[in-house]
């Protein structure tokens, strides 16, 4: 049967060593191949057959609640997790464990990675650039992380993020010198070049297939190292600003300082000293995809005035999104080749020092 002989015909072959995956559809045989009944919504799900690969599958394979056994709570956690809420929290209204909210945030950050590469522009850049690095921390504050978040300056679409392990610094007591001194020991100490490293990677990403960038970041002594790996652009015009300058509208870094004020406004993982911070960096750059990608296509740019999203400011996207509308179709990493530095944030490969055996996203069907 061809696809077109159906109305609730697949779209690809869901099997991923298939050449129907993602290559063309237009000579790909299936067959409908029963159906099953479940409790939630629709209740009816029919059921296929790959002609080729014989792999069966069925409708619930192209949702984004794929295998899940309550979908309705999706949608509902996304909305919590940018609205403030943290894990013990959302599981207490939803009446589900914290370990339930934990996987769904991560099928969630992972579905948005997706949608993110899909969607974000590629080739020349049309605005200036803003970087800066937003710090936080996972397992404790002897632990602190950075993340590098690249921003349209104009249009404050957010191109995307890589993270760095660094150092604690700052005023220390005597006993917390040592105990840095302990764990840097026990774990090991952070690599002191990871920031230069992780800024090249991303504006290396960021910058593929263009020529020219104008960056403006703050005085960090990294960035002209960062910049100076970025062998294929060029020319590139960097202008730095003090950190502090008045942060104002007038500031040309206005686009990451406020998008720094949202992620610590939106994000209950952020907050300054509180108990729902990120064990792992792993979780944190999770759910910082769902806010990347609501922050770009659902947000207005301003909420007084409601206007257009960052995204249909840069040109990338005529309309407002919905996380339901996000989340409505899933999304398959054998048919969006992502970076390898994002691929590691979607297979869960990125590690903490004080957990060594962390779990990594290995199932072969739920990918």
């Amino acid at each position: 049967m061809s696809a077109s002989a159906s109305r609730t015909a697949p779209p690809f072959c869901p099997n991923e060593r298939c050449p129907f995956h993602s290559g063309p559809t237009r000579s790909w045989r299936w067959v409908r191949a029963g159906s099953f009944r479940t409790l939630a919504t629709p209740g009816r799900i029919q059921r296929y057959q790959c002609r080729h690969c014989r792999r069966h599958f069925s409708e619930q394979t192209f949702r984004a609640s794929y295998w899940l056994k309550c979908p309705e709570l999706l949608l509902t956690v996304a909305q919590r997790l940018v609205s403030c809420s943290g894990f013990r929290q959302i599981s207490r209204e939803l009446d589900v464990s914290p370990q339930t909210v934990l996987g769904l945030s991560a099928r969630i950050g992972r579905h948005c990675l997706l949608f993110h590469e899909r969607h974000r522009p590629k080739g020349e850049l049309t605005e200036p650039l803003a970087l800066d690095g937003f710090v936080s921390f996972e397992w404790s504050q002897y632990h602190p992380t950075q993340f590098h978040i690249v921003v349209g300056q104009r249009s404050h679409y957010i191109h995307g993020f890589t993270d760095s392990e660094v150092r604690r610094s700052g005023t220390m007591r005597a006993g917390q010198r040592r105990k840095r001194a302990r764990l840097e020991a026990l774990h090991g100490r952070p690599d002191p070049r990871s920031v230069e490293h992780e800024v090249a990677t991303l504006l290396r990403i960021v910058t593929a297939g263009a020529t020219h960038l104008e960056l403006h970041t703050d005085e960090h002594q990294d960035y002209p190292r960062a910049l100076a790996r970025l062998g294929h652009l060029a020319s590139v015009e960097h202008r730095t600003v003090s950190s502090r300058a008045l942060r104002d509208t007038r500031n040309p870094l206005f686009a990451i300082n406020l998008l720094d004020l949202l992620i610590r406004h939106s994000g209950a993982n952020h907050k300054r000293e509180t108990i729902a911070f990120s064990k792992r960096r792993q979780s944190a750059a999770e759910r910082l995809w769902l806010l990347v990608v609501w922050r770009n296509h659902v947000k207005s740019f301003s909420e007084r005035k409601r206007d257009a999203t960052p995204a249909m400011r840069a040109g990338v996207s005529e309309r407002r999104y919905t996380l339901e509308g996000i989340l409505s179709k899933r999304l398959f990493p054998g048919r969006i080749s992502l970076p390898e530095r994002w691929a590691r944030y979607y297979w869960r490969h990125t590690p903490t020092r004080c957990l060594p055996r962390a779990r990594t996203h290995a199932l072969r069907y739920a990918v």
